[in-house]
């Protein structure tokens, strides 16, 4: 199966949706900051994403410092950004989002 990557107006579009995620164009990613009140925190919260990515079978680039996590999605089989991304994002959002 192919994946397609987003136009520019499907980008955009999703990209609103996504009001805490931000547009790294150098990689055609996204990103996004997450704090939480410890390690332990950060940890559980990677656990529950990484659950996530291994059933899409989507995996994120990411780093955890103390309570610290930085998520980076994108698609390397289409060359960027694709709709697989913005599943993730909101699947993540979901996640600590009430």
């Amino acid at each position: 199966m192919t994946i397609e990557q987003l136009s520019e107006a499907d980008r955009a579009e999703a990209l609103d949706a996504l009001d805490e995620w931000d547009f790294e164009e150098a990689r055609e990613a996204i990103t996004r900051s997450f704090t939480f009140a410890d390690f332990s925190q950060a940890f559980a919260f990677m656990t529950r994403v990484a659950l996530l990515a291994e059933k899409a079978d989507h995996h994120p680039e990411w780093s955890n410092v103390w309570n610290r996590v930085d998520i980076l999605l994108t698609t390397h089989d289409a060359g960027g950004l694709s709709h697989r991304d913005i599943d993730m994002a909101e699947a993540i959002d979901a996640l600590v989002e009430p």
